[in-house]
């Protein structure tokens, strides 16, 4: 079952990046149209940020969040018991170990990312250490190791990335849109290639974000099968969501490009609304539910 899961996450994966080189080639095609008479640029330029853009997002996107999220090396002397039980459930798992980081911040949340088990990375708050017991800190732990054992980390790692990156570059290009080319110019095909450039640049912010929402949601309930799968304690984790989900701090450094890693959404007033397109986490009572029904 896990090695089926790998290796539709490691199809999908590869789906996803070749989709999002061309999406990001065109965009960047589009764009560079828009600024420069000669097309043969505007290729070229293209095909240089999608090869750029693609290589940082699958070899620097775990060290982008972790930047994004002010994390640093939760080391044994600091976190020891916090180790041991990511070493407990990496050999009962037969997994390497990933690297821990924490976050100094009261609210309750974790996430993890990288991409592959090899060089993975799990985080989670001080909050969650000071607030869970051991059980529930285990079931924590679990889903996010599910997560690297499943190679959900690098599909939704390189998705963030590449989002965030598409999202910016938009907002620039319609802030300077006035800049472009002059009125002068009459060349009707340029002016076709214009209008289409203009219309997916604005679209693409929001097909990039439904693309992020889409592989996040199931991921979240497999994860948790996976983690109770680990631990044999599925109150453990039970607790641990409720206790998550009871959660009113705010976390300090949340925003929505990262938001579809954490183990629930860090953006707590999207935490109480029903499942919908928009939803980057099935509701946790939703979850509670699922988990409630494993024998």
């Amino acid at each position: 079952m896990i090695l089926r899961d790998v290796r539709k996450n490691k199809r999908k994966t590869f789906f996803i990046v070749s989709l999002f080189f061309l999406f990001v080639t065109l965009f960047v095609y589009f764009l560079s149209v828009l600024f420069f008479d000669n097309v043969m640029i505007a290729v070229i330029f293209g095909l240089t940020v999608s090869i750029l853009v693609s290589y940082n997002a699958y070899y620097y996107s775990d060290k982008i969040v972790l930047r994004l999220n002010k994390a640093r090396v939760a080391t044994k002397e600091e976190f020891l018991q916090l180790n041991y039980i990511l070493e407990g459930l990496c050999i009962a798992a037969n997994s390497p170990v990933p690297k821990l980081y924490v976050m100094e911040d009261t609210a309750l949340n974790a996430f993890a990312t990288g991409r592959n088990p090899e060089n993975a990375v799990i985080c989670i708050t001080t909050g969650l250490l000071n607030k869970l017991d051991k059980n529930e800190l285990e079931g924590v732990i679990a889903h996010e190791l599910a997560h690297i054992r499943n190679y959900d980390i690098l599909l939704q790692t390189i998705v963030i990335v590449m989002v965030g990156f598409v999202v910016i570059l938009s907002d620039a290009v319609t802030r300077s849109m006035f800049y472009g080319k002059s009125s002068d110019d009459d060349n009707k095909a340029g002016a076709i290639i214009a209008i289409i450039g203009i219309i997916f640049i604005i679209l693409s912010p929001i097909f990039a974000e439904l693309m992020k929402l889409a592989i996040s949601r199931n991921r979240e309930y497999l994860a948790d099968a996976k983690a109770v799968e680990l631990t044999r304690n599925k109150d453990g984790l039970i607790n641990a969501l409720r206790k998550l989900t009871d959660d009113t701090e705010v976390l300090e450094q949340a925003n929505k490009s990262s938001s579809s890693l954490f183990i629930v959404n860090p953006l707590v007033k999207e935490r109480k609304k029903k499942n919908s397109l928009w939803s980057t986490h099935p509701t946790i009572d939703s979850r509670i539910e699922r988990l409630q029904n494993i024998q």
